[in-house]
């Protein structure tokens, strides 16, 4: 029984000792200004475009919500934040009954087990199996537009 005490009394002295070492009051410092480019009278010559294009200071967040409440109310109800899981069982009930058995659940990874399965013999080799892999598209890569050349004096 005494184990027990002391058990409970160390756990007890562990996080207190853990709320007051890991409580941060401590006030964050305010970072400096990035520096400003050298080049400022190369883009003064530079022409702009009349207005460039702005973003709208919608939110993530904002977005994803007007995604959900599809009769733009302002209030996201169960019906439509449940649509997309509807459209998906949907896509999956094949015979239309409203319940899924384990082969319509499974119809996909069937179906990509049996196009793997190039010698139809019920089993997949390890060429075979490395046809199954998820694609994953390669990261998209950003061009950045020529650095303008310096002004010569002359």
């Amino acid at each position: 029984m005494w184990r027990f005490l002391a058990g409970v009394g160390s756990a007890l002295a562990l996080v207190a000792a853990g709320l007051f070492l890991f409580r941060s009051d401590a006030a964050t410092e305010a970072l400096p200004p990035p520096p400003r480019a050298a080049t400022v009278a190369a883009e003064a010559e530079v022409p702009l475009a009349d207005d460039p294009p702005a973003a709208t200071p919608r939110t993530r967040e904002q977005k994803r919500f007007d995604r959900y409440d599809k009769d733009r109310d302002g209030r996201i109800t169960r019906d439509e934040y449940l649509a997309s899981r509807r459209k998906a069982y949907a896509k999956l009930d094949t015979n239309g009954d409203g319940r899924l058995n384990f082969d319509e659940w499974a119809a996909k990874t069937a179906t990509k087990f049996a196009t793997a399965d190039k010698g139809r013999d019920g089993a997949l080799d390890a060429g075979e199996f490395a046809t199954t892999a998820v694609k994953r598209k390669p990261a998209r890569r950003v061009e950045c537009p020529p650095a303008a050349a310096p002004a010569e004096d002359g």
